[in-house]
C-alpha cells in the first residue's frame, strides 16, 4: 500500500492534477487539511472511504493515523493545500513514514505563489528586470527561520520576493524591507488566491500597509514585492530573440 501526499492546490478545486485527482480516488483513507482544501475534491474519495479532517489533529496523531490504515493494507491520501514542497509539513510526516518503513509518493500541487501570479496577470522572471525569486516567510509565532535567512537579509538581494504566511504583520514586512527596496517599489497582495474570494491589493512599498490594513487582510495571502510587477518596455527573451531566430536556421 502506499501512502500519497497530495497538492490540492491553492483553493479552486480545478487546479489539482489529473494524478492528484487519481490517487485520491484509490484511497480508501484520505486526511485532508481542513478548510484549506476544497470540499469538492473529498467526492473524488472512493464510496465508504474514511475521511478525516486534520485541523485540528497533532502531528504524531496524524502520522499514527496514516500509519494505522496502511498497516491495514489501505491506500492513504493525505491532501495538502498548495504544493507539498513549500511549507506543508511533509518533511516532517515523510520522516517518520521512513522511520516506520511506510512506502509514500509525492505529488505536486499549484503552489499558492503561481495563482497570485496568474491573478496579478504577471510572469515573475521578466528579462533585464529580475531574473530570480526567492521564497520565503517570516518568525512570528512560528519555527524560528535559521542565520541569514531573515527578512533583512533577503531584503539586500533586492529580488523579486514572495512572502507566504506573513500578511498578518505587513506591518514588520514593510519595515524590513524599505532600506534596501525603496518607498516606491510595487508590491501585490493576493489573498484567497482562485479562490471565489480571491482579492487583489496592489501597491508600493510606501502604500501597501495601509491598503491591506483597509481590506482587512489578515490571512490566507501571499505578497509579492519587486520591479517585475510594473515592468514596461523590457526586452523579448533570448529563446525568441531574432539572433537567436538567425543562428538556428
Amino acid at each position: 500500500m502506499t501512502v500519497y501526499f497530495i497538492g490540492a492546490g491553492p483553493g479552486a478545486a480545478d487546479l489539482i492534477t489529473v494524478r492528484g485527482q487519481r490517487r485520491i480516488a484509490e484511497s480508501a483513507v484520505c486526511l485532508y487539511a481542513g478548510s484549506l482544501v476544497p470540499a469538492e475534491l473529498l467526492d473524488l474519495c472512493p464510496e465508504n472511504a474514511v475521511k478525516v479532517n486534520t485541523a485540528r489533529m497533532s502531528l504524531p496523531d496524524i502520522v499514527e493515523r496514516i500509519i494505522a490504515a496502511d498497516r491495514d493494507g489501505h491506500n492513504v491520501a493525505r491532501v495538502h493545500s498548495g504544493d507539498p514542497s513549500i511549507y506543508s509539513a511533509v518533511a516532517e510526516q515523510v520522516r517518520r513514514l521512513e522511520q516506520a518503513g511506510v512506502d509514500y509518493e509525492i505529488v505536486p500541487g499549484v503552489p499558492a505563489f503561481a495563482a497570485a501570479a496568474a491573478a496579478l496577470g504577471r510572469e515573475l522572471t521578466v528579462p533585464g528586470v529580475g531574473q530570480t525569486v526567492i521564497l520565503s516567510r517570516i518568525a512570528v509565532d512560528a519555527t524560528a527561520m535559521p542565520p541569514g535567512e531573515e527578512l533583512r537579509h533577503l531584503a539586500q538581494t533586492r529580488t523579486t520576493l514572495v512572502l507566504h504566511l506573513a500578511v498578518g504583520h505587513i506591518d514588520r514586512v514593510v519595515s524590513e524591507l524599505l532600506p534596501s527596496y525603496g518607498p516606491d517599489c510595487p508590491v501585490a497582495v493576493v489573498a484567497f488566491a482562485s479562490r471565489p474570494d480571491e482579492k487583489i491589493v496592489r501597491g508600493t512599498l510606501g502604500t501597501i500597509a495601509e491598503a491591506v490594513h483597509a481590506q482587512e487582510i489578515r490571512r490566507t495571502a501571499v505578497i509579492i514585492v519587486g520591479r517585475v510587477l510594473a515592468a514596461e518596455g523590457f526586452p523579448d527573451s533570448y529563446l525568441y530573440s531574432v539572433a537567436r531566430t538567425r543562428t538556428t536556421h
